[in-house]
């Protein structure tokens, strides 16, 4: 069967040729037919407006999925030598990643089935100096999201009793990212063992519910407080990424108040959105995680 041929668009000025819009990238999508190449473009030129805020500047790592979720992927941090000649770069190591600072660019990454987006923490020119710390709650199995939901407040106590504000998304998986915002001078030689530090305290307190070790083995039943994320060379999953999944779920920001309700409730489900959710939350409530992009916060001394 011959493909279709591409659709031209035009994006913010830009001219965009879009291919194989009815490939399905998701067998099993939102509606139980599958969700589509052109659906997911146009998800994300729709949630653009709040989700730019939180990639411009960044260098950021895309997941490609050429053939759907159920077939091969690849990471890519370079930006493709194909890319049109108004997507700028991000340069980190010897590494020259895709800025993504329009709509377009986020549009022309879609057509390349890059699926997921995963920028550093930190924002050009200063990418030694993450703008929030993250802690990435995981969960081993039969540990679930509700028991990350568990951990997240327990990390927002701790944060709390430190003086610090905390936002919170889901991964879009199978857990919780905790987002502590900076916006300052620290530098991932401070973040990354203060991280480190505070992930061992609330090890200490709750050794049957938290782990801090990648080791698969001391993760059964328990949630890894991924720490290790604050670091130059990691990036985390972007708000408002889809995800790779059976279904085409979405990182997406909650209140404490969502957290603290499904867990009382016992309803994982209620910690789960695909697209469509994803974009009526944000027409109705905004970009929750806007905040840490902005709010200015200091690491106590107490636990450097």
């Amino acid at each position: 069967m011959t493909a279709p041929p591409p659709v031209e668009v035009e994006i913010g000025g830009r001219t965009l040729r879009l291919s194989n819009l009815d490939k399905l990238l998701w067998p099993a999508g939102a509606t139980g037919e599958g969700f589509s190449k052109g659906e997911m473009i146009d998800y994300y030129a729709r949630i653009a407006p709040v989700m730019i805020p939180h990639l411009e500047g960044r260098p950021v790592t895309r997941v490609r999925y050429p053939n759907g979720v159920t077939g091969a992927s690849f990471f890519e941090k370079n930006c493709p030598a194909h890319r049109p000649a108004w997507a700028g770069t991000i340069r980190l190591g010897d590494v020259e990643y895709c800025a993504v600072g329009e709509v377009a660019t986020l549009v022309w990454l879609a057509n390349l089935a890059a699926i997921e987006l995963h920028p550093s923490l930190a924002v050009a020119p200063h990418l030694e100096r993450p703008t929030a710390a993250v802690f990435d709650l995981d969960p081993g199995a039969p540990a679930d999201v509700l028991t990350c939901a568990r951990v997240a407040l327990e990390v927002r106590h701790a944060l709390e009793s430190l003086g610090l504000q905390a936002w919170v998304k889901t991964s879009g998986s199978k857990g919780l990212q905790v987002y502590v915002p900076l916006n300052g001078e620290a530098t991932y030689e401070v973040v990354k063992p203060w991280s480190f530090a505070l992930a061992r305290v609330l090890q200490k307190a709750q050794p049957d519910l938290v782990v801090t070790t990648q080791e698969r083995a001391a993760r059964t039943g328990k949630v890894l407080i991924d720490w290790s994320q604050n670091s130059e060379s990691k990036t985390t999953v972007s708000v408002y990424s889809l995800r790779a999944r059976e279904r085409p779920t979405v990182s997406t920001p909650l209140t404490w108040d969502e957290v603290s309700a499904a867990l009382d409730a016992g309803d994982a489900g209620a910690l789960r959105f695909e697209g469509a959710q994803v974009l009526e939350r944000v027409e109705r409530l905004g970009d929750l995680m806007a905040p840490v992009l902005s709010v200015r916060q200091e690491l106590p001394e107490a636990l450097r």
